[in-house]
């Protein structure tokens, strides 16, 4: 349900606020990559025996959300070269060996082109280097359970960073305006 409720905030945040970047990719193909995104990390859910029912997640490895607040108010290029990290980050992670996991790989395979296709086109709307850095640790040997809390919390990031991109494309005058400070 939770899923759901972030998904219909993500199409929602698709129609807010115009940016002043013209790129576009960011408005004809962001959209359909962030819901093929999502979907794959739904089929990884679907297709894996590890739950998170009985697992925590340390609260030093949780994910800086706060680095959203700070990114939603600064340029839109800053959004857009924060989204870009984010998502090269999170190849980098799912590049380690989940082995431990029980997702397909072909699925995985699926998930790691389509984020890095994500970040190689929006890349190309960023003029500069992103501004803030991502926290991250190091994960060696995560445990089954692990790898599905880090799983369940990247889609979380996604959700997130989606948010955060998909308030500069550019709609028609017509729609309601919505900041994505309202949906982080």
């Amino acid at each position: 349900m939770l899923n759901k409720m972030l998904f219909v905030c993500l199409f929602v945040a698709l129609f807010s606020a115009g940016s002043s970047l013209s790129c576009r990719w960011m408005n004809d193909k962001f959209q359909q990559h962030s819901e093929e995104s999502m979907a794959l990390l739904d089929h990884m859910t679907n297709n894996s025996t590890n739950t998170t029912e009985d697992a925590e997640l340390d609260a030093s490895l949780a994910f800086p959300y706060s680095l959203y607040n700070q990114a939603s108010n600064a340029s839109d290029e800053d959004k857009l070269a924060f989204t870009v990290h984010v998502l090269r980050e999170v190849c980098g992670l799912f590049e380690e060996d989940y082995s431990a996991a029980s997702w397909e790989e072909s699925t995985v395979e699926d998930f790691l082109i389509v984020l890095n296709r994500q970040a190689d086109e929006l890349s190309s709307c960023v003029s500069s280097q992103p501004t803030t850095s991502l926290y991250s640790t190091d994960l060696t040997e995560p445990l089954a359970e692990a790898w599905e809390l880090i799983r369940t919390e990247i889609q979380r990031h996604l959700q997130r960073a989606d948010l955060l991109a998909s308030s500069l494309i550019k709609l028609p005058a017509d729609h309601i305006q919505h900041g994505v400070s309202d949906f982080i």
